[in-house]
């Protein structure tokens, strides 16, 4: 890992050529402007290609600015090693992501150094495309500093998501074992993790001292997932392999190295599982079963000090907005009432007698919408949405001018965590294309799986969707790293969503019941509007919104659980999705009725493709700016 002295000096290097390249023209960057609605952007629309038209890029200034992206990318990749790894990087390939206090206050400090670095730079001499990735980073900045002075509301650990799950799918799905030092990296981060650990702990530890606890149910759920790490050989005589020991051999079974070099490395890795790996893990289930004594009932974030504050934040966070709470539960309200209107329309035309609660019902327990409880239902789920996507596939050219050249696949979850793991997710590609896009579909439990709600979570997870926005991202050229992997959930979730219904103007979901599929998942993200903002900021109990979803959502009570579960786990998350699409339809009608027959579909979606995620008051200015072009991507 770096060290400290060594960043705080190449920072401070980095700072002097800054102020030497842009402090000249400062005084003219112009001032910031507010979007209705949306949190500040950089320059508005009216000025964005203003600085272009009167005064030429600097290459002074331009040089200096990416050379200041690419130093401090640098800097991230080496003090976030498994984030490298994700990105197809090999740095400190034996360590991990730190977490503990010292590591997060360093960062923080590094971030304000930055912004006053960036700061320094004249915006105005940068180019359009410079001044966007410029308009970024300082978005970015801002955000994250404002996030850090909620560091201890900030779960370090909860059931969905956290060091006891990322350490196995992160070695299992990310760590690719192609050499030998690729295989002793692996041994490295196994001998690696009691540090990481030791950090883990210490964050629990503070919250607890802090009063900052989880709810007392989410407690023996990670406990259980933890457990199931260490469960098998050899760590126990269960008669089967761990998943981590199962991973490391097949994956070194494959390497082309001498036998005595293999038996070497097995025996390197078994080692590391048993001295440093069992006893790390039985450390933080032992930290959790402490604090779980203590652990409150009350799930919602305002029983937090300060808990409005943090929650007005992971709203900003996730939904690049300022809408309050109330407002949006009054959105979700409305979209609820939207949307039961558009089902009732599909009642009449598949003829079902009775009403909305009786149509739910009937999607909910006939097992015509069921795949079977089997390894056979379960190989038919993924052939089917293997099918949803090849035959989109094939159209893409018609709807879209950026296509994405990494090979997309189809996964069922793993069984060390499919039991907290949600019902579907994405992984993304790496830009050298070593390693493909991955739709992880959850097939625990078939009946969370409905046969009408197939296509159009093919579609959100894979194509249109995350994949088409994901793996375009790290493809694209000439923008700065961190633009590739920048993270806006109201635009990438967004994305996903708009996904769904983009599919139906392409022709799909020729099935009726498919199509109410499409409505009934846009119907679940209308009702997290409501019940996020119900939990964290109105004081509803669990199970109130697990009522409320069932109640208005064809989902059964079991996925209906486990959806409330992960809306308290992740405060404010859920919310990001209908805001994004709400967003992405309402400028995407905005630039068709003033285009008129210049608009073109592909461009729109290119467009707002084409620069990486961005926040939705910077998306609005990229399509105003398309629309004063004449609708030319």
């Amino acid at each position: 890992m770096l060290s400290a002295n060594f960043k705080r000096l190449s920072l401070a290097c980095l700072a002097a050529s800054l102020l030497l390249a842009g402090c000249s023209r400062e005084d003219s960057q112009p001032d910031t402007a507010v979007v209705e609605d949306t949190v500040p952007a950089a320059q508005d629309s009216a000025t964005a290609g203003s600085d272009a038209a009167t005064s030429p890029a600097d290459p002074a200034v331009t040089d200096a600015f990416r050379t200041f992206l690419e130093e401090n990318y640098a800097v991230d990749m080496a003090r976030f090693p498994m984030s490298a790894s994700y990105r197809g990087i090999k740095t400190n390939q034996d360590q991990w992501d730190p977490v503990n206090e010292d590591f997060q206050q360093e960062t923080r400090e590094i971030l304000e150094a930055r912004l006053a670095q960036l700061q320094a730079i004249d915006r105005s001499a940068l180019s359009p495309q410079d001044q966007l990735s410029w308009d970024l980073y300082k978005l970015d900045l801002e955000r994250q500093l404002a996030a850090d002075d909620f560091r201890h509301h900030h779960y370090v650990i909860h059931q969905f998501r956290g060091p006891h799950t990322l350490a196995a799918s992160g070695l299992i799905n990310i760590h690719r074992v192609n050499t030998l030092a690729d295989a002793e990296a692996y041994i490295g981060r196994l001998n690696n993790l009691g540090d990481w650990f030791d950090g883990v702990v210490e964050q629990v530890r503070i919250r607890g001292e802090k009063n900052l606890l989880l709810a007392d149910w989410q407690y023996p759920q990670m406990i259980e997932s933890a457990r199931n790490v260490i469960s098998g050989a050899p760590f126990d005589d269960s008669g089967s392999d761990s998943t981590l020991w199962e991973d490391f051999q097949g994956k070194v079974a494959d390497l082309e190295v001498e036998p005595e070099v293999r038996e070497r490395l097995l025996a390197e890795a078994r080692e590391a599982l048993l001295e440093v790996v069992q006893p790390a893990y039985q450390e933080l289930i032992a930290a959790l079963e402490a604090q779980s004594e203590d652990a409150p009932d009350a799930d919602g974030v305002w029983k937090f000090e300060d808990g409005d504050d943090f929650y007005a934040e992971r709203l900003r966070w996730f939904t690049t907005t300022d809408l309050s709470a109330d407002e949006i539960h009054d959105i979700g309200l409305r979209e609820v009432d939207r949307i039961h209107g558009e089902m009732r329309e599909i009642m009449r035309e598949v003829e079902f007698e009775g009403d909305l609660q009786a149509f739910f019902a009937f999607l909910r327990e006939d097992p015509q919408f069921l795949y079977p409880e089997t390894a056979e239902g379960r190989a038919a789920y993924l052939a089917d949405a293997r099918e949803a996507i090849d035959n989109i596939r094939q159209i893409l050219p018609e709807w879209f001018g950026l296509l994405p050249e990494a090979e997309l696949v189809v996964k069922r979850v793993e069984a060390f965590r499919e039991r907290s793991a949600g019902k579907a997710f994405y992984q993304g590609p790496p830009p050298d294309g070593s390693r493909p896009g991955i739709y992880y579909a959850n097939l625990y439990d078939m009946t969370a799986m409905p046969t009408y709600q197939l296509e159009a979570l093919a579609y959100h997870e894979g194509i249109p969707g995350h994949h088409m926005q994901r793996a375009i991202s790290v493809e694209l050229e000439d923008i700065p790293e961190f633009q590739r992997y920048a993270s806006f959930t109201a635009f990438t979730e967004g994305w996903g969503l708009y996904s769904e219904e983009l599919a139906k103007d392409m022709g799909m979901y020729e099935d009726p019941y498919s199509d109410f599929g499409r409505l009934a998942l846009e119907l679940w993200r209308a009702c997290r509007l409501v019940v996020d903002t119900g939990i964290h900021s109105k004081r509803w109990t669990r199970e109130r919104a697990i009522d409320y979803l069932v109640e208005n959502t064809p989902n059964s009570v079991g996925d209906s659980t486990k959806a409330i579960e992960r809306y308290i786990a992740m405060p404010g998350q859920a919310t990001a999705y209908l805001i994004g699409k709400l967003k992405i339809m309402e400028l995407r009608e905005r630039a068709r009725e003033e285009l008129g027959e210049a608009f073109d579909v592909r461009d729109f979606h290119d467009e707002v493709l084409k620069d990486g995620p961005v926040p939705l008051s910077l998306l609005e200015r990229k399509i105003e700016a398309l629309i004063a072009r004449g609708g030319e991507a």
